[in-house]
């Protein structure tokens, strides 16, 4: 048993390089069918390698690693529900997630209804006969909401329903959901666990019992990775610690240089004191409150000349990297939402969602500051 930054650097596979070598080969020799590599069979030796470091990372049995975040949750989503089942769905979730169920399932007659975070205490009273499945995300995207996750795995195990966790903002460094109760963790590893704005790709860590379920599934849908991604993805954990103590840390420094501005009229971040949810944030999120916040200006008519104003921060969709990237998530990752859904998750035009890097937090905070300056 090591510590996360210690499994974030090795791979506890013996080979006689440090780094895994990379298998490019989609055929490979075998004598009997258990012994065929191949790529779509998800156990090529770099994809199991990645596996073998988000296993340990988030406290799981077994994991997969996806084209993408979102066939990484497509997989999970239909290895799980059919005709006829009901699944319920955290209102505040990534808006590609939402579109995904609102547009797909119907075509599947998958019944599905939306909770609000701020009333996941009335999670009981939203459970049907028919119910197979909870899933949620926090911190929430891009409100930075919290979900108390071992009150939500609680009610659902009494239940018995599968709980599904996007864990994409927290990161495994910070956040362990399958400890706290949940069974299957989720991750856009284009974000965090990449980390350099420059690979595509999802995972999933559960049971071994479950990853049988879900296996079947997978094979099917196809969405495997191959191995120089593989390979990069390995790099990149890595430093995934280091990165992300870095990031948290200059979150928290911005959050409260941000709160003390008044051309700004809320931050949002679960560090923060004042935070509706920060005493569960304290509990269920260890080592900082991760990299993401959001801030809304007063002047909601100033946000494109404020985003075009900034000389170090990024205007750009993606997340987690690091360089530091702002965007406004109503034209943008939640831009599939009508503005009535919007504002019924809390969020207007005004609203800016930021992905602290590892940059000077000094550094950034003046160009914040310098950039709403220059439109005042």
């Amino acid at each position: 048993m090591y510590s996360k930054e210690t499994d974030c650097v090795h791979n506890q596979q013996q080979q006689q390089g440090v780094n895994t070598p990379i298998y490019t080969s989609t055929a490979n020799r075998y004598i009997g069918y258990d012994e065929i590599l191949y790529p779509r069979n998800f156990n090529t030796e770099n994809q199991k390698a990645i596996v073998g470091k988000l296993c340990r990372l988030e406290k799981g049995e077994a994991g997969m690693v996806f084209g993408s975040g979102s066939a990484a949750i497509s997989t999970v989503l239909f290895s799980f529900l059919k005709a006829g089942d009901h699944a319920l769905f955290s209102q505040e979730i990534y808006g590609g997630t939402a579109k995904l169920i609102v547009e797909e399932f119907p075509k599947f007659n998958i019944e599905f209804d939306f909770i609000p975070n701020a009333e996941i205490g009335k999670l009981d009273s939203m459970i049907r006969e028919n119910t197979k499945l909870i899933f949620t995300e926090t911190p929430s995207n891009p409100l930075l909401s919290i979900v108390d996750l071992e009150a939500v795995s609680a009610v659902a195990k009494k239940n018995n329903i599968l709980t599904v966790v996007d864990n994409t903002f927290a990161t495994p460094i910070i956040q362990n959901p399958i400890s706290l109760g949940f069974d299957v963790v989720a991750h856009s590893g284009t974000k965090y666990l990449g980390g350099h704005h420059d690979l595509c790709f999802g995972a999933i860590v559960t049971s071994q019992k479950l990853m049988d379920v879900i296996y079947q599934s997978a094979l099917n849908f196809g969405g495997s990775l191959n191995g120089l991604d593989c390979y990069l993805i390995e790099r990149s954990l890595k430093t995934l610690a280091l990165r992300v103590e870095k990031q948290s840390s200059n979150a928290m420094k911005l959050a409260r240089a941000l709160q003390e501005n008044p051309a700004i009229s809320a931050v949002y971040y679960p560090g923060l004191e004042g935070h509706p949810n920060h005493m569960v944030a304290a509990r269920q999120m260890k080592g900082g409150f991760g990299g993401m916040l959001s801030f809304e200006l007063k002047d909601a008519s100033k946000t494109e000349a404020f985003l075009n104003r900034l000389q170090l921060i990024i205007p750009a969709l993606s997340l987690g990297g690091v360089e530091s990237t702002v965007c406004q998530p109503s034209t943008s990752s939640h831009a599939s939402l009508s503005e009535e859904e919007r504002l019924e998750q809390g969020f207007t035009d005004a609203l800016l969602r930021l992905s602290v890097g590892i940059e000077d937090a000094d550094d950034l905070i003046r160009d914040i500051e310098a950039a709403i300056a220059g439109i005042q």
